[in-house]
This record gives C-alpha cells, sequence and structure tokens, in this order.
C-alpha cells in the first residue's frame, strides 16, 4: 500500500444542482482531468472519487456528486446516489452561480443540518457572473465560509486553494478528523503486541488486508514492538518468548484456537473488534452481541459489509456468520446481505444487523448507520463481537475493554432471563 487508505482519508463531498460546475472546480482544485466534464447536465453518473493530499489538513478525499436537479431518464437513481453521500462526508462543499439560489441549494444546507455537516459555500463562474456584495452577505447569513472561484482561471488556483484550506480548517470540527485509536492506549511504549494473521484464499496475494496493516502501523506508531505469526505457530512463538506480551490481536475466524492457545492473564481481541471501537460503538456493538440468543424463528438479520470483494466459497459475511446464527439461535432466521455504501434506507423490518469492522468506511458514515439503526430501534453488533459470543469465547476478547464487557455481560444475563420466563 504506497497510498493511505480511503477510510482514514477525510472526506468532502461537492454537491450542487446540474451544470454549476462541481466536476470541473473537483479537476480545478486537483489541477489535473479526473472527472469528465460537460455542457450537458447530468454528466456525472455516480459519485467520482479523487483521492490526493491538501496539507496542512493531510490526506482528503473528494466525493463529486450528480446534480440533484438531475431531470434525466436516470436521475432518481443519481440523486439516491448523491443523497447517500451524505452519510460519508465530514465537510461539504456547496457550488453554485451568482444570483442562483433555490430549491436545490435549501435542500442541501437542510441536509448538511440534519447530518451536522460543516458547509462552504463556493460561488463558481464569476468570470462570467460576479456575486453582488448583498448576495454575498445573503450566503454569509447561511454559511460563515464563502468562496468564489473561476475555473477558467488557473493563475487563481493557489490563491483559491489556500481560501479553501483555511475555510476547511475553520469549518471542520477536530473530533471528526480524529478517530478513537485502535491499539495505541492498550500497549505501553516499549510494549510487545503479537498479531496473529491467518494466510488463507481471502489474504490478497503479497499483502496483508486493511485491518493488519493499520494495526500493525499504529503499533510501530506507538513506539511498540509488533510480532507477526500465523495461528498455527502461535503456540510455539509464545513458548520462545522470555516475557509476556502485552497484547494479542488475532484474526476473528482464529479467535478460539487463539484464546485457547494465549495464556489468561495476557489481554486478547480481534482486529474487528479494535475496529468496532475506532469506527463506531463497541460498547452498543457489546450490546448486541449479548442479545443474540432473543433472536427467534423468522427474525430478519442484516449482514453488512463495507467493501465489496468478490465472496469466495466458505464468505465470512454470506456463509460463516448466517451459519453460525443459525446453529447459535437453532431457528431459522431470514439474512440478507447488503455491501459497499449501500444501506436499506427502512430498517424497521429487521431483528438485528451484524456489520462488519467498517475498515474501508470512514467514521462518519458507521456512525451515521449506527443512528439510524438507533431511531429504528434495531441493535447492531460487529463481526468481531458477534463471532466470539457465537463461539463462547466474548468475555475474554472483550476483558481489554471493561464499558463493553459490561454491556455484553448485562445484555447476556438479560437474555438469558428472559428465556427462563
Amino acid at each position: 500500500m504506497n497510498g493511505s487508505p480511503k477510510a482514514v482519508r477525510f472526506q468532502i463531498g461537492l454537491f450542487g444542482r446540474t451544470n454549476t460546475g462541481k466536476s470541473s472546480l473537483l479537476n480545478y482544485i486537483a489541477g489535473s482531468d479526473v472527472a469528465v466534464t460537460s455542457p450537458v447536465a447530468g454528466t456525472t453518473t455516480d459519485v467520482v472519487e479523487k483521492a490526493m493530499e491538501l496539507l496542512p489538513l493531510g490526506p482528503v478525499l473528494f466525493l463529486d456528486t450528480g446534480g440533484l436537479d438531475d431531470a434525466s431518464a436516470l436521475g432518481d437513481r443519481r440523486r439516491q446516489k448523491t443523497a447517500a453521500a451524505f452519510r460519508r462526508c465530514d465537510a461539504v462543499l456547496l457550488i453554485l452561480e451568482a444570483s442562483a439560489w433555490g430549491e436545490v441549494e435549501d435542500s442541501i444546507l437542510k441536509s448538511c443540518a440534519e447530518h451536522e455537516l460543516p458547509l462552504i459555500l463556493v460561488v463558481n463562474k464569476i468570470d462570467l457572473r460576479q456575486p453582488s456584495a448583498e448576495e454575498l452577505e445573503a450566503l454569509r447569513r447561511r454559511s460563515a465560509h464563502v468562496l468564489t472561484v473561476s475555473c477558467r482561471r488557473p493563475e487563481d488556483r493557489e490563491v483559491f486553494l489556500a481560501g479553501l484550506k483555511a475555510a476547511l480548517q475553520a469549518a471542520a470540527p477536530e473530533v471528526l478528523r480524529q478517530a478513537p485509536p485502535l491499539i495505541s492506549d492498550l500497549v505501553p511504549a516499549g510494549g510487545l503486541v503479537v498479531f496473529v494473521v491467518p494466510i488463507d484464499l481471502q489474504a490478497p496475494k503479497g499483502r496483508l488486508i486493511l485491518p493488519q496493516v493499520q494495526s500493525i502501523r499504529e503499533a510501530l506508531d506507538s513506539d511498540a514492538a509488533a510480532l507477526v505469526v500465523k495461528e498455527r505457530e502461535l503456540s510455539a512463538i509464545l513458548g520462545r518468548l522470555n516475557q509476556k506480551p502485552d497484547l494479542v490481536v488475532c484474526d476473528s475466524q482464529a479467535v478460539l484456537k487463539v484464546t485457547a492457545d494465549v495464556p489468561s492473564d495476557v489481554p486478547c481481541t480481534t482486529f474487528s473488534i479494535l475496529f468496532a471501537r475506532a469506527k463506531g460503538d463497541l460498547v452498543a456493538a457489546a450490546r448486541g452481541a449479548g442479545g443474540l440468543s432473543q433472536l427467534r424463528e423468522g427474525d430478519r438479520v442484516l449482514i453488512a459489509e463495507a467493501c465489496t470483494h468478490h465472496a469466495l466459497e466458505d464468505d465470512i459475511g454470506r456463509v460463516k456468520i448466517p451459519r453460525w446464527l443459525r446453529q447459535f439461535t437453532g431457528v431459522g432466521l431470514d439474512i440478507l446481505v447488503c455491501s459497499g455504501h449501500d444501506f436499506p434506507e427502512d430498517l424497521s423490518t429487521y431483528r438485528l444487523v451484524v456489520h462488519c469492522g467498517a475498515c474501508t468506511m470512514n467514521r462518519r458514515e458507521m456512525l451515521g448507520r449506527l443512528a439510524e439503526a438507533g431511531r429504528a430501534g434495531v441493535p447492531v453488533t460487529n463481526y468481531g463481537v458477534a463471532i466470539a459470543a457465537l463461539q463462547g469465547v466474548a468475555g475474554r476478547v472483550l476483558k481489554p475493554f471493561p464499558a463493553a464487557h459490561e454491556a455484553f455481560r448485562q445484555a447476556q444475563e438479560a437474555g438469558d432471563g428472559r428465556r427462563q420466563s
């Protein structure tokens, strides 16, 4: 991996009506043609992504969306894609033209308020029409951050970029840019983390998967040592160490063997659980897993994956977790799967959501999904927590996180009490 993954980049959405120059502005910012532009309305058919470094913000990801007033044959689908992009954004650039504020702009303003998104207004095409002083004042009443630009003036690009960076720094709360740690608070400087990494058919050739790479990197950033081993060699390697490791982290599918091999006084957890904490709400995930025994015949369960990998014969989300859920509950469950940025708008018909670690998704999108589930009254758990619960070792791998450990225990006891009554 030569660049920062999308999930850890600050994500900036470009919104507006058709032909306001959103794609042209993206090309202008990037300094190259990354998006197709045309005078024909509706040229942008899907969200176009452009990753770049925007110092001092660091790695960012621009999301160029389709126009919200698209009246073409595919307009409804494009508007759905554009609306869904709000869930991913950390900040929004609303691209408009002078003297052209209307219902589309009002709807974007409303969506930003609903999603609590920082908003920057960008008046484009000022080579054709300059906004009046009165109009600029009216725009500043809607947002404290208003910029003007003409994408036909390359000589003004650096000035515009400086203004954009300043506006983003002022508009975007620091809390949105800094997710909770993966392991840096679990391991002391100079400590040792053992990462148990299975090498199977789902491991990309010549590489490790993203959660493993990010966890190893954070261990090194925290001045700790990282020891990487496959599950079959774990016991022998632990026997060769002259002191116990400070933490053992394993793949969820190897959790049963690893927890059996690791001494009980050594903290142990899984990659998926680490990401449940960093990207979402581990306490809520633990509470959801503690209630697995309450699933009943015919209940609908949603398996939600952030990535869109090619599913193999024994895929974890589509095959293994559904099989383990049915074995654990002993009932027939109606299990559905969604992947990527697709997520049901109506969750009310589901009894439970089992979500992956969201390593390819930014924290804002994951928190948005949790909020949607909360409004629908549907509990959400996580692959790692659920797998550990289904295999009877959740208490062991949640022990490094006392609040989550207690939430799981209480939910489990409540479920046991309901079954007995």
